[in-house]
């Protein structure tokens, strides 16, 4: 391997990605997405760092077409190098193999977010000093199953936490099998078992809240102070927002992305939601209706495992929700699926008005 090859393979690339840029963009440089701020990029080549900008074909196209992807951190782009000193041009997206992908769900009209492009795991980080809330890793999860990653779950500062056993018990009854890793940086507890999922060429990305210990878990990954970090608040022993943008770091073992911590995280799949609830799920195969929404249906296998003790009522609750956000999301995207809720909402009052026309007659 060349000396531009073995540059590359430091940043991912791999005989699928050859493949790609074969096709699709024979004639441009490849390259990785290391940041972004406001439209502007910071690219990894087989030249070293170089900065860049969207071309104006990629510009129009994805202004015009929703469909078209803008670059995000982890990306590989087919780019136009400059000439002088001026920033690269950054022509096309190649294909993602995984994309972490997010949505506030109380705002209809936000657009969605790429986190993180081209991940193999999706670090959750949540802390062990007052943070966790079992309801927003299960929403953590479901995004994180969605990207195409395998999630990993790190309870972060487990020298603050009491009970740590009993905390990390807790959390494998929404896991649904997910490794769960309580760690510490002061102590260097779990750092080992974090890092077995770093490996050349392979790339692992950190999400969860503000404050959540996530630029100090790669610092101690990197064995330096990459990345800037806060004490924890005495007031609240709530950690402080260092990160203001993604950006992808490389290691010696292998490469990170830093995120930002997230006020909110919208699923948009429900095959995510399904994944990360698989225990409702097989229960819900039990059911004698295929359809059942584990409402009022007779002979729900859900409804069931709760009564005996087998299933923990919040699991039904949070699949609920996050399925409802899923459909809603898919209904604000996708045209089809927005004609076929309205034809299944037409057939049910259709239904309605007969089933009270026969009952009442036209008088009712």
């Amino acid at each position: 391997m060349d000396q531009a090859g073995a540059a590359l393979a430091r940043l991912g690339w791999d005989d699928r990605l050859t493949g790609l840029h074969a096709a699709i963009a024979p004639d441009l440089d490849p390259g990785r997405i290391l940041a972004e701020d406001r439209g502007r990029y910071l690219v990894g080549t087989a030249r070293g760092e170089q900065a860049g900008s969207p071309s104006g074909k990629l510009r129009y196209a994805a202004e015009a077409d929703a469909s078209v992807d803008w670059p995000a951190g982890g990306d590989w782009v087919g780019l136009e190098p400059s000439a002088g000193a001026g920033e690269a041009l950054v022509h096309t997206v190649l294909p993602r193999r995984s994309a972490v992908v997010r949505r506030a769900p109380s705002d209809r009209g936000s657009p969605t977010q790429v986190l993180a492009a081209n991940v193999d795991s999706v670090f959750i980080v949540s802390s062990l000093n007052g943070e966790l809330n079992l309801r927003r890793l299960e929403r953590y999860l479901a995004v994180a199953w969605d990207s195409g990653a395998t999630p990993v779950i790190l309870l972060s500062k487990a020298d603050l936490g009491d009970d740590v056993a009993g905390r990390v018990a807790e959390v494998e009854t929404v896991g649904g099998g997910v490794e769960v890793v309580p760690v510490s940086v002061v102590s260097g507890d779990g750092l080992d078992r974090v890092r077995s999922y770093l490996a050349p060429g392979r790339t692992v990305v950190f999400v969860g809240s503000s404050g959540v210990g996530k630029s100090s878990l790669v610092n101690a990954l990197a064995g330096a102070p990459l990345l800037v970090t806060a004490a924890i608040r005495e007031d609240d022993a709530r950690g402080r927002h260092t990160t203001p943008r993604r950006q992808l770091l490389r290691l010696a073992d292998g490469l990170v992305i830093d995120t930002p911590g997230l006020r909110e995280l919208g699923v948009l799949d429900e095959d995510g939601v399904a994944t990360a609830f698989g225990d409702v799920e097989g229960y819900a195969a039990g059911c004698r209706f295929v359809d059942c929404e584990h409402g009022s249906e007779p002979g729900c296998a859900v409804r069931a495992a709760i009564a005996e003790g087998r299933l923990p009522a919040t699991r039904l609750e949070g699949y609920r929700k996050l399925r409802r956000e899923a459909r809603r999301a898919a209904l604000e995207t996708d045209a089809v699926a927005r004609r076929a809720e309205r034809k299944r909402w037409s057939a049910i009052c259709r239904s309605v008005d007969v089933h009270m026309k026969a009952k009442y007659g036209d008088q009712r």
